[in-house]
């Protein structure tokens, strides 16, 4: 129910803010403004949705492969320890805990358009665990809040924006770090969260040592690409995932050639479903795009922004990130419209601003939360998220208030 009271106050809250600036400031133009937006909204819904069928055929297809080869199952057994205390519904060895971690892997190399099919091939496997297939499991909530943290390794698209601004960033690169070090604490603020919900011992041996583990790799990674150029992180980066995708691709035919599995008819059997997980999600992804176009072209977030400033102004407290919050508060339901928001920080105060940078470290540090809602929750028919929307907003201001700290200590 969460979800539909959220939905509902989106349109309150535009209506009446509309209704105000019709009345009081003589907007002649907002009820227009708001029924185009809905209809265009509604259209890019239906567009995004078909966009998918070609990736997630596919990407589906290949999974059905990787499956059929047993490469699915390797990867399992592999991350099978941590998972299994992690997960502990989902059973040893059982074929989503190698989806939900190549969904992970694909997001932190940045790879969208892979960490999408894999992600909903997960929630469908957890969904055939789930004994009540209209309430998402604790093992569903755990995955989503872990997959809507946006764990990224190197945020290129921002670095190439930073870099292709005019003028352009004196380092495009310089907000690598701080993005890596926000992404990660709001991943920790997801998983220690769902944890104390689903009262989850993170204290146990072997997930300490998993989350060591990353830890290390994250900070050597850290340690390593620091020292290069923009144009050597972003050929690296390209190089990166780029050659894992294909290596994926290449060891799931090779697995299957070996187990002298039926390739083609495989694939195909895959690529099936990618047309009909994208026609199911197109109802909960247009309700969500509208709602959110009517909070969005209603003027919600400037009256927002001026309420921080005064408040912040009065506390006596430095105001220079408020600029920068625009692309926050829009990141968690648009990120195209965040996007834009860090474009027109950066174009007004400067790509090398301290608004600029923040703007880039919150587009970088996050996923879009409601976007992640309706398509995955959406693709399995998931009508009662629980408390999954609530986990995922509170990890989203983890990473805001961590990337505003982190900012002020390098930039400001």
């Amino acid at each position: 129910m969460i979800l539909s009271y959220i939905w509902v106050a989106f349109f309150i809250v535009a209506f009446v803010i509309a209704f105000f600036k019709w009345t009081l400031d003589g907007d002649q133009e907002i009820f227009k403004v708001l029924v185009e937006g809905i209809f265009k909204s509604a259209n890019d819904g239906f567009d995004i949705s078909l966009k998918l069928v070609g990736i997630m055929a596919l990407f589906l297809g290949f999974m059905r492969i990787g499956e059929k080869a047993g490469a699915i199952n390797f990867l399992s057994r592999i991350v099978g320890p941590f998972f299994s205390r992690l997960f502990p519904e989902v059973p040893k060895n059982h074929p989503a805990t190698g989806q939900m971690m190549m969904n992970f892997s694909a997001n932190l190399l940045g790879l969208d358009n892979a960490a999408t099919p894999f992600g909903l091939k997960a929630m469908e496997s957890l969904q055939e665990l789930n004994p009540d297939k209209s309430r998402a499991s604790n093992a569903q909530i755990m995955f989503l809040c872990l997959h809507a943290s946006g764990l990224t390794l190197i945020p290129v698209s921002i670095i190439a924006i930073r870099a292709s601004m005019n003028p352009p960033a004196a380092n495009p690169t310089d907000i690598f770090i701080p993005c890596m070090i926000v992404t990660f604490v709001a991943t920790m603020a997801a998983m220690i969260t769902v944890a104390i919900r689903q009262r989850i011992n993170l204290l146990q041996p072997v997930i300490i040592g998993w989350i060591l583990g990353v830890s290390l790799l994250i900070g050597a990674l850290i340690w390593r690409l620091q020292s290069l150029s923009q144009e050597e992180l972003q050929h690296f980066s390209v190089i990166l995932s780029n050659g894992l995708i294909l290596l994926i691709f290449f060891s799931f035919l090779v697995g299957a050639l070996v187990k002298k599995v039926n390739v083609f008819d495989a694939f195909i059997e895959g690529a099936k479903g990618g047309f009909e997980i994208a026609v199911k999600i197109i109802p909960y992804l247009i309700a969500m795009l509208v709602a959110i176009s009517v909070l969005r072209n209603s003027g919600v977030f400037d009256y927002i922004i001026q309420g921080f400033s005064a408040l912040f102004s009065a506390m006596g407290m430095n105001t220079d990130f408020v600029a920068s919050l625009p692309t926050a508060l829009m990141k968690p339901l648009s990120g195209s419209g965040a996007r834009g928001m860090m474009i027109d920080a950066m174009n007004t105060y400067g790509a090398d601003s301290f608004q600029g940078r923040l703007s880039s470290i919150f587009q970088g540090t996050s996923d879009t939360t409601f976007y992640v809602v309706a398509v995955y929750f959406g693709a399995v028919s998931i009508k009662n998220t629980r408390y999954a929307v609530p986990v995922m907003l509170l990890a989203d201001l983890v990473g805001v208030i961590t990337a505003i700290g982190i900012a002020y200590l390098f930039f400001h």
